[in-house]
């Protein structure tokens, strides 16, 4: 008796992790279908879904650990790229989606979607980034996931004062145990820091170290949206090359063969305690 006691208890004790296993299996398959559904969205722009092949939407989300049914919130959306995919998302499983920017200039973009189709974008809430106490913001601990795709080196346009605080006020909108997800032009470590202020790419090792100090912790990186044919060395910056195309019909086709620029893609948390 006393071994098959024994033997019922062993049994339930690999029981338990296998059924935890099954439901993190399960949450992440639904998870997976809910975003394969956001990017294939009819709603989406013509123009914008060509650029999946170098943004990689769906794996970029699903690395980042996004959910339906999360508080996101998407920082400086300009035209609505990614908002186009995030807002049908968070619609299909009950969660809230953030748009922050600039008050309001920076949200213009978004305001006419929501006038042209409230259906899928009447429940984006506007806030603003940084705050300044112009508009409304992002409740302090609200949020599951904060994303900023590209926008890192407008920050640091402003300088590393004006990058620093940024770091620090989307330290405050997440929960504790909450992810912020980054994707930014990526600068080489051996090129000089300078390039930072005026190039549009941005050095791993400086958004580390401003999110770092804000109290992050880097989570993990992926190769997602990088693209090895970028040489990041262009008078005019990163905006050479697609979708902006500075220099026009000058070296075109060469531009073009480049695609998008070589991006780095890092996932932060705020620490649970």
């Amino acid at each position: 008796m006393r071994s098959l006691l024994l033997l019922a208890s062993a049994a339930a004790l690999i029981a338990v992790p296998a059924a935890a296993m099954q439901h993190d299996a399960h949450a992440n398959h639904k998870a997976h279908d809910a975003i394969t559904a956001a990017v294939a969205a009819p709603t989406r722009t013509a123009t914008n879904t060509p650029r999946d092949t170098y943004r990689h939407p769906a794996e970029t989300l699903a690395f980042f650990g996004v959910e339906p049914s999360d508080t996101v919130v998407e920082l400086w959306p300009g035209g609505g790229w990614y908002t186009e995919i995030l807002a049908p998302l968070a619609k299909s499983g009950g969660g809230t989606l953030y748009v922050a920017a600039p008050w309001e200039r920076g949200l213009n973009r978004i305001k006419e979607k929501q006038t042209a189709d409230a259906a899928t974008y009447g429940a984006v809430k506007l806030a603003e980034f940084p705050g300044t106490g112009a508009g409304s913001k992002v409740p302090d601990g609200s949020a599951d996931v904060v994303l900023t795709f590209r926008n890192v080196h407008n920050w640091r346009f402003g300088g590393t004062d004006k990058a620093a605080d940024a770091f620090k006020q989307i330290f405050a909108m997440l929960k504790p145990g909450g992810t912020l997800g980054v994707v930014e032009h990526r600068l080489n470590e051996s090129d000089d820091s300078a390039k930072e202020e005026k190039s549009g790419y941005m050095k791993k090792s400086s958004i580390v170290a401003f999110a770092e100090a804000a109290g992050f912790k880097l989570a993990g990186e992926s190769e997602i949206n990088a693209n090895p044919k970028d040489t990041k060395d262009y008078p005019k910056g990163v905006w050479t090359l697609p979708p902006n195309l500075t220099e026009g019909d000058t070296d075109r086709a060469k531009y073009v063969a480049i695609g998008e620029s070589d991006r780095m893609t890092l996932k932060f948390v705020k620490p649970a305690s």
